[in-house]
């Protein structure tokens, strides 16, 4: 989380397993397919993430967090409006020696696009 609100796509990729794979609304995919995503998702919204709460249970990590963004760059063509948002996601991580080796995340993505003016897609 750390990384993700310091807009670090390294440190982010650094927590992951090269072989890793990482499910969320947008897609699935090795990091190859999601890095660029994530780019997107910080470079145009400056997200930023709160952890409300941590389970952990083995080597399976789940975390509730409120995420807030503002539209500051145009997103897969879609308008700048300047709006804010907020929404409360989930994340659930499974982990091999300390490393992320599979990753699923829950964001409601329709809320995020009426709190920034933006056509639900």
């Amino acid at each position: 989380m750390d990384a993700f609100n310091r807009g670090d796509l390294e440190g982010i990729c650094n927590s992951f397993a090269p072989d890793a794979v990482v499910h969320g609304v947008l897609g699935w995919g090795g990091l190859d397919k999601v890095r660029p995503i994530w780019a997107d998702l910080i470079s145009c919204f400056a997200m930023k993430l709160e952890v409300q709460s941590i389970v952990a249970e083995g080597d399976t990590v789940a975390l509730r967090y409120i995420e807030r963004g503002q539209s500051i760059a145009s997103f897969r063509g879609g308008p700048v409006t300047g709006k804010s948002y907020e929404v409360v996601a989930m994340e659930w991580f499974e982990l091999c020696n300390g490393m992320i080796t599979r990753r699923w995340g829950a964001r409601d993505s329709a809320a995020i696009s009426r709190q920034l003016g933006l056509p639900i897609s």
